[in-house]
């Protein structure tokens, strides 16, 4: 029997990164606040907690995404400041 494991992706930074780590750093680089004027979501603005912020997020693609797109942003913007 062969096994076949998904194919690497090397260019894709959200590859091995689970929602946690995102959030996490997010908080870290940005706080509540600044996440909450980024991405309007009451989980962000209210009572906010890095495991309520999961909850929500695992269950509402639109915003998991724009949390993810903020996360691939502010990795670019950490590599440019690096560049300089």
């Amino acid at each position: 029997m062969t096994t076949t494991y998904p194919p690497a992706q090397p260019k894709n930074p959200l590859h091995g990164v689970t929602l946690e780590a995102i959030m996490t750093a997010l908080h870290a680089h940005f706080g509540w606040d600044e996440l909450a004027q980024r991405i309007s979501v009451n989980c962000f603005r209210h009572d906010p907690s890095i495991k309520s912020s999961l909850k929500f997020l695992r269950k509402t693609p639109w915003a998991r995404d724009k949390v993810e797109n903020l996360y691939i942003d502010m990795l670019r913007d950490i590599a440019r400041s690096a560049d300089s």
